[in-house]
């Protein structure tokens, strides 16, 4: 009689399995498989329609689930159908790992303590294996392309992850499959972390080992310039939904479920985040809402504070300076600093008669653009400096406060 899998109580406890998505890598399969039975015998695997021994090998594997895809049709779909096929089986989570050889199967148990210490009430987790990508041994190409796809990730989402692109994952079944999800290679994974996050879902790293072999063991198919392009394009149009429709939508509905007075005390007060930073987020925000650059401020807003790493909600609030009541204000207080700075001082009134030729609409134009931009510069300074001094003090009394 063989021994019963070490972590398998655990699995059961929490209805959990393990979804092993596979193509062509043969030289590894068998000993991932074995690698994983030690622990669990609650595994799902999907052949992408492989065309080495991948068939065979699975054949001579018992006591798990196979399904076997008649054609290639990426990674994507793969786990897609893992997970459709955990559903069925009534599992609630499903741990992802790779048939490549890079993932220690020992790993499963941080995943399994990470959901064992979930409490009622807590948001659902999506859990990301964290690879260290800047450790001895990592290629290059590997740690480029997850910096660049951390970076935004980050900026979409308002969230951070210092490890996009592990295939070693813990999904919440149920969620997940009820996400429209388009991708079908491995662009799949950033798609589903981002609308994840989109959907309050808490994603966040752990941390895990990896194995980065030498020689011809492990094959990988990521396509270096395929699944990049593909990868640049999903965070492009990710950057358009993000900014023009659910961060604005977030942030609304934070602000109108807690009102402007908690909103201001809990938010922006009480923050933990020092006095400058604090200014220089309400700072930024006026100046993009004054910035000439109309219908692309809430885009704007959100990746400047991503990349000078500031209240992203803070900036947002503010930069709704530009609303249609002051829009007016600030388009013609703009167009006359840009006359005094074009050195034709205040002009009180307009007419048409000012704009009757292609000449005097550009000069007008950029007249508006200069003064904008002098405009924004003056009062995001200016506000910087007021809030400066009301952010110190307040920190101040909260030090001071027994």
């Amino acid at each position: 009689m063989s021994a019963k899998p070490l972590f398998q109580s655990r699995f059961e406890a929490l209805k959990c399995c393990v979804v092993v998505p596979t193509y062509n890598n043969g030289k590894t399969l068998a000993s991932v498989i074995t690698g994983l039975k030690t622990y669990t015998q609650n595994i799902i695997v999907v052949n992408d329609g492989s065309t080495d021994s991948t068939s065979e090998i699975l054949t001579t594997i018992s006591d798990i689930i196979v399904f076997n895809k008649s054609t290639n049709q990426g990674k994507g779909t793969a786990l897609k159908k893992g997970f459709q096929l955990a559903e069925a089986e009534a599992y609630e989570y499903a741990i992802t790992i790779d048939s490549d050889g890079q993932h220690y199967a020992d790993d499963l148990d941080i995943f399994l303590s990470e959901l064992e210490n979930r409490k009622a009430g807590d948001r659902e987790i999506l859990l990301v294996g964290d690879r260290n990508m800047g450790q001895h041994g990592i290629p290059g190409k590997s740690s480029t392309g997850n910096k660049f796809s951390n970076f935004w990730y980050l900026v979409v989402t308002g969230n951070q992850l210092h490890d996009t692109q592990s295939g070693f994952r813990l999904y919440p079944i149920k969620v997940i499959n009820k996400i429209p999800l388009y991708t079908r290679k491995f662009e799949y994974e950033i798609e589903v972390i981002v609308k994840a996050v989109w959907r309050k879902v808490d994603v966040r790293n752990i941390p895990i080992k990896v194995l980065y072999q030498e020689g011809d063991e492990r094959v990988s198919h990521f396509r270096p310039f395929n699944d990049i392009v593909r990868i640049v394009l999903l965070y492009m149009w990710f950057v358009l939904v993000s900014f023009l429709y659910i961060h604005p939508r977030n942030k609304y509905q934070d602000f109108k479920e807690k009102g402007f007075k908690k909103f201001w005390n809990e938010d922006v007060l009480k923050s933990q985040e020092p006095a400058h930073k604090k200014a220089a987020a309400i700072a930024m925000g006026v100046f993009v809402g004054i910035s000439p650059f109309w219908g692309l401020h809430t885009l704007l807003v959100f990746v400047l504070a991503a990349i000078f790493k500031l209240n992203k909600v803070i900036a947002f609030l503010f930069s709704n300076i530009s609303i249609p009541p002051l829009i007016p204000v600030i388009i013609y207080a703009s167009y006359q600093v840009g006359s005094v700075l074009m050195g034709n001082g205040y002009k009180w009134e307009l007419s048409l008669t000012d704009f009757d030729s292609s000449t005097k609409v550009f000069e007008g134009l950029w007249q508006y653009i200069l003064g904008s931009m002098a405009l924004a510069l003056f009062i995001s300074i200016s506000l910087w400096i007021v809030f400066y001094f009301l952010f110190s003090m307040t920190n101040q009394k909260q030090v001071i406060k027994p």
